[in-house]
């Protein structure tokens, strides 16, 4: 890769303030956007804004068309079988939510879910327990954060409806063995819901080999517009589901009594959809692919190697997660003893504009069970260069000669 003319794509990364560039290194929030897909959002603003599939006009002809083009790019993306399994969400949250209500599940039904999952993976399923009497189980990870298979398969034998789980973790970066847990889920008879989130911005995803029922991900993760995310699920599975949100053009027809709902994905986007974040999606995936997946994780091996022998050594420094930086993908998450990680995060930004996220990372119960206060974790992308990791490090063994 070309890393400076990439950059240059970037017009964040252009910026500067108190006379220094941005430093950012919060991917795993939210990633930076290239001008393509600010171009993409705009071009539908400037060149059309109108709606998909209710006018009969040039305009809402060539919405429908871009729309349809970015299902069919995403479908192609994932290796889906059909544009028809792609589902258009807010983000990650609304795509587990909807597989939470529109699934159907009953009083005893078994979820599983693993003991660092992210709060949007996490909640729905306590929502049903609640409301419906499933039951919550949690699979331990190892003592170095690693996904425990063996415990895993131990669950599996209390008749298992669902096993939802982050297949990339925010908080430490590592991947789990996803095809052994969705084939091993389906010898039990049990259905498998991906957390995409942190997977789809930085790997190859073929949802047919992985034979996955379902998975979700966000377009913010991805170079995309904020508000955009994709559900993928089985044709099979998706016929067979409730509606999650109901309204215009979820329906061919209705009567003061009933409607007749549309074949999926229809019948799931439900009202006037973010067609300018549609079609920016698209574009983003465009780009990425673009990059390529080979050359993303090993510039993210190689600023990961670079930051972990700089700031191991540190006396008081903890990390989260395996020591090898190629487990960890695009995140360095750790935490000093006797240091709020909020005061840390707050100086790197003061002092150099690096911006890295600080607390629990929305992985509130993974912190309280370990009873910690929270983390510093930098995250990373192919954007990113060994000068800002050098700079971070720097700056860094400033501050913590102060702290």
């Amino acid at each position: 890769m070309d890393i400076e003319r990439i950059r240059q794509e970037f017009p964040l990364l252009q910026e500067r303030r108190k006379g220094k560039p941005i430093i950012y290194f919060d991917t795993a929030c939210q990633s930076l956007r290239p001008q393509s897909v600010i171009d993409a959002i705009n071009g539908y603003y400037l060149k059309s804004s109108a709606c998909m599939g209710r006018s009969m006009h040039y305009l809402a002809a060539e919405v429908t068309k871009g729309c349809d083009e970015s299902r069919k790019t995403i479908a192609r993306f994932l290796n889906a079988s059909k544009k028809e399994e792609i589902l258009f969400t807010r983000n990650t949250t609304e795509g587990i939510n909807l597989v939470a209500h529109s699934l159907q599940f009953k009083k005893g039904d078994v979820i599983l879910v693993s003991a660092k999952e992210h709060n949007s993976n996490l909640l729905p399923w306590q929502q049903l327990v609640q409301k419906q009497g499933a039951i919550l189980k949690i699979i331990p990870s190892k003592p170095d954060n690693t996904f425990d298979l063996e415990s895993f398969e131990k669950l599996l034998s209390g008749g298992v409806k669902l096993v939802a789980i982050g297949s990339t973790s925010n908080l430490d970066g590592l991947t789990i063995p996803m095809a052994t847990i969705v084939k091993n889920a389906h010898a039990a008879g049990a259905l498998v819901l991906l957390d995409a989130a942190q997977t789809a911005p930085h790997q190859k995803i073929d949802v047919k080999a992985l034979n996955v029922d379902f998975l979700a991900f966000s377009g913010h993760k991805m170079m995309g517009p904020s508000g955009t995310g994709i559900l993928y699920g089985k044709y099979t599975l998706l016929e067979q589901m409730d509606p999650f949100m109901v309204g215009g053009e979820t329906v061919s027809s209705t009567t003061y009594e009933s409607g007749i709902f549309l074949p999926p994905p229809e019948k799931f986007e439900a009202g006037l959809q973010d067609y300018a974040g549609i079609i920016g999606l698209e574009a983003a995936v465009k780009y990425l692919q673009k990059i390529g997946f080979d050359s993303i994780q090993k510039q993210e091996h190689l600023l990961n190697a670079a930051i972990s022998d700089g700031l191991m050594d540190v006396p008081g420094i903890t990390l989260i997660g395996p020591h090898d930086p190629a487990l960890r993908g695009g995140i360095f998450s750790f935490y000093k003893q006797g240091v709020d990680s909020h005061q840390i995060a707050l100086m790197l930004d003061q002092v150099a504009n690096i911006e890295v996220r600080s607390g629990q990372h929305c992985v509130h119960s993974w912190f309280h069970a370990h009873k910690l206060a929270g983390s510093v974790r930098v995250s990373f992308y192919f954007y990113n260069t060994l000068d800002e990791v050098h700079t971070l490090l720097e700056n860094f063994h400033q501050i913590a000669k102060v702290l």
